[in-house]
């Protein structure tokens, strides 16, 4: 996608406009899932060797990937732009609503209805309903010309709720609730220090140096040369980071991934259901509440994704590195990752039935 597509005019045209690297990104992201997979099931030692190189509780290695893959993104964003997403409470009051009251809800109610009698991946796909997507929602946006502006004001809006609102969320998934519908009930802790870490490493360090590149930039050369320039030269790196992540997170659990296809099978339905039904009820939701397609299309990927990086952390912290817990936050990337691919192409293609006349819709 061109790296200047910001204002609604320079959506026009944004797929002849493609890079080589942006057309082809489908075909990337199978190269680099098989890679890792293949890395991950034949290289012996090298998941040991990749969760060996940590700080605290942060895999070094992917917080790499994951801020090369973020620091392009948010270098994009017009700061001072804003306020005027701070201010819409239509977009606000849905986002928020969709990331913590039906997103948590629906994974729940998947979980159980599709895996009743598999107790550990219902609580790590509990789990994974719990943590709001934080980081690879940026690059969908963007693929999808979504609102940039937006989408980093609600990143930031649920990385603050998540550190206060991921642990009692739960205790209600997982206790509470279970108990009130005669369920069996799940007893799991969870690190707020983990919490707050993965927001500050995934999420702070690469706003703060996005903040700061486009502030200098502005400043020293204009928003002409910035734009215009540094940023399609800056760009690609945010694929690159992409790739290199997923790689990594696959070859991390190659082996239990390619030994349990079943297992598989099983947890990655619900996902699957999940991922759907989240991108189309946030993008109708906003279109019903009257919000273009930029923004609508922001609300329903930061709604449909989520941060699996937090969640795998905390089932591996919590139930274990073999649990199944873990194996089923390992699961979720290898089905977020090209539903969410396939569901910028969705969007792209969806936009001008839905939103006519709008002109944040991209044209091909």
């Amino acid at each position: 996608m061109s790296d200047t597509a910001t204002a609604p005019a320079a959506h026009q045209g944004v797929m002849k406009d493609l890079s080589f690297l942006d057309r082809w990104l489908p075909a990337w992201i199978i190269a680099a899932m098989l890679a890792g997979l293949l890395l991950g099931r034949f290289v012996p030692g090298l998941d040991t060797a990749l969760e060996a190189v940590r700080i605290g509780e942060v895999s070094v290695p992917i917080a790499i990937g994951l801020l090369v893959m973020m620091y392009p993104v948010l270098a994009k964003v017009r700061y001072d732009e804003t306020h005027r997403v701070a201010g819409d409470r239509r977009l606000m009051g849905a986002s928020l609503a969709l990331n913590w009251i039906v997103g948590p809800a629906l994974m729940f109610a998947l979980a159980w209805i599709l895996l009743p009698d598999l107790p550990e991946y219902r609580t790590g796909l509990i789990i994974v309903g719990l943590a709001r997507c934080i980081a690879m929602v940026l690059i969908w946006n963007d693929l999808a010309c979504g609102d940039r502006e937006a989408a980093a004001v609600l990143v930031a809006i649920n990385s603050v709720f998540q550190v206060i609102a991921f642990g009692a969320l739960g205790w209600f998934y997982l206790q509470v609730l279970p108990s009130w519908l005669g369920l069996p009930t799940t007893s799991a802790e969870f690190s707020v220090w983990s919490i707050v870490v993965s927001v500050l490493v995934f999420l702070g360090i690469p706003l703060v140096a996005g903040f700061l590149t486009r502030t200098l930039g502005e400043k020293a050369r204009g928003r002409d040369w910035y734009e215009g320039t540094f940023l399609p030269k800056l760009g690609p790196w945010a694929l690159y980071g992409l790739l290199f992540t997923i790689v990594l997170l696959f070859a991390l659990q190659g082996d239990a991934i390619t030994s349990n296809p079943w297992d598989v099978a099983r947890i990655a339905l619900p996902l699957l259901v999940y991922f759907f039904l989240m991108f189309g009820i946030g993008l109708l939701a906003s279109r019903a509440l009257g919000l273009n397609y930029a923004k609508s299309t922001t609300v329903a990927f930061t709604a449909a994704g989520n941060n699996f990086e937090l969640a795998i952390a905390v089932a591996i912290g919590t139930f274990g590195v073999t649990s199944g817990q873990a194996l089923a936050g390992v699961v979720g990337p290898l089905i977020e990752v090209p539903v969410l691919v396939a569901l910028v192409y969705v969007s792209l293609w969806a936009g001008r039935m839905l939103f006519p006349g709008d002109r944040t819709v991209p044209t091909s």
